[in-house]
């Protein structure tokens, strides 16, 4: 007996003769649950009711024009920012930073409620809609059935094969370089952390040596770390779609000799003269699954780096935590709490050096959270063990 949970929805009953209730696979990357109640939508839908169905928790089906089903989601998105509420100018950073949070959820919840039905070969049968085959086969995999998503994260599947096709220029890597991100897997789109790691002092001991990289995304640092004369390079993450990703771009890059790619356990085997983590900035849990390039629950992934390092670093052998300092602008976690946190695992800061970000939103100042992006450092500290 299948598990996969289903939505079901009643066709136009005013046709002659009725046409029968129907069902679908519902898919959300999210994991939010398949809606209760479910309406068909199409073009002759105004978006005043879209909007106070959706809010109800009632999702629309469309069944209309592609374009329109676009059109309709901007509208309700309007209608959602002019009723959100104020930022309180008594609040904490922290309290602001949640209550971003809880709006941004409230807005996604809300515009998920708009759905669109894949075919059974991943196709879109709407007028004027794109040939999404491709993208949805690249992040769902191979088609298995009808399913039913939310228009909104179908535009996140198109992006993302925008983006893998095009890739990410990465300077660091050399003129005209690319990385390719896949779907689910963090955009290496600031370059800045990147920059940190292509241009901080080799320990000695790493020269031609041997190097983590933990959490490795797309495979970017670790790309640069074999760029810059590390003969072997382990790259480890716990994303079955990032572990693909950073396989693709070394072997794209003509460095799949010398990355080796492997998973989920955040360390490798053995020892290396180079450890390099660039765990999620914020201690927060995400929503998504490309939102675990961002949030990082309790520290978790930032505490097994620092309190594995000693035990996996040869003699002479050093640790790169690449960190911005965001969380403490808004009030989730203070340097002393990652000092301590240095300390308590056995470990030494003998340098560390800092960027500013370069990204539009550090100057957004309509961004609730402004002060904070535009204060933010972001830093490579090099650690040893005591």
């Amino acid at each position: 007996m299948s598990t996969t949970p289903t939505i079901n929805w009643s066709e136009d009953q005013s046709a002659r003769p009725a046409r029968p209730a129907r069902s679908a696979h519902w898919h959300s990357e999210s994991c939010a649950p398949p809606p209760r109640r479910v309406v068909v939508a199409d073009d002759s839908t105004k978006a005043a009711t879209a909007y106070q169905l959706a809010c109800e928790g009632t999702a629309l089906l469309w069944q209309g024009d592609f374009h329109n089903a676009r059109q309709l989601l901007r509208a309700m998105a309007r209608r959602i920012d002019r009723k959100a509420n104020p930022a309180r100018p008594d609040a904490t950073p922290a309290e602001s930073f949640h209550l971003h949070r809880r709006a941004r959820g409230h807005r996604a919840r809300v515009l998920g409620r708009l759905l669109v039905l894949l075919d059974d070969d991943h196709s879109l049968t709407l007028r004027r809609a794109p040939d999404v085959r491709q993208a949805c086969t690249e992040a769902y995999g191979p088609p298995r059935g009808e399913r039913a998503v939310s228009l909104t994260e179908l535009l996140g599947v198109i992006g993302a094969h925008q983006w893998r096709e095009k890739g990410v220029e990465v300077p660091a890597l050399g003129e005209g370089v690319r990385i390719h991100p896949h779907y689910g897997v963090f955009s290496p789109v600031r370059g800045e952390y990147i920059d940190l790691v292509a241009r901080a002092p080799l320990p000695s001991a790493a020269g031609g040596g041997r190097a983590f990289d933990l959490g490795t995304g797309t495979g970017v640092l670790a790309a640069v770390l074999a760029r810059r004369g590390l003969s072997h390079v382990v790259a480890t993450d716990i994303g079955p779609r990032a572990l693909v990703c950073a396989r693709e771009n070394a072997a794209r890059l003509g460095l799949a000799d010398r990355v080796e790619v492997t998973g989920p356990a955040l360390y490798p085997e053995g020892r290396a003269d180079l450890v390099v983590c660039n765990p999620p900035w914020l201690p927060a849990r995400p929503t998504s699954t490309v939102e675990q390039g961002v949030y990082d629950p309790d520290g978790t992934m930032l505490h097994g780096f620092l309190n594995g390092l000693a035990g996996h670093l040869r003699p002479g052998g050093e640790g790169w935590l690449v960190l911005s300092d965001l969380a403490e602008h808004l009030g989730l976690r203070t340097r002393e709490d990652l000092l301590t946190a240095i300390t308590t695992a056995g470990l030494h800061v003998t340098d560390r050096l800092d960027t500013s970000p370069h990204h539009p939103r550090a100057r957004d100042t309509t961004d609730p959270l402004h002060s904070a992006r535009a204060a933010e450092v972001t830093s490579l500290w090099r650690l040893t063990p005591d």
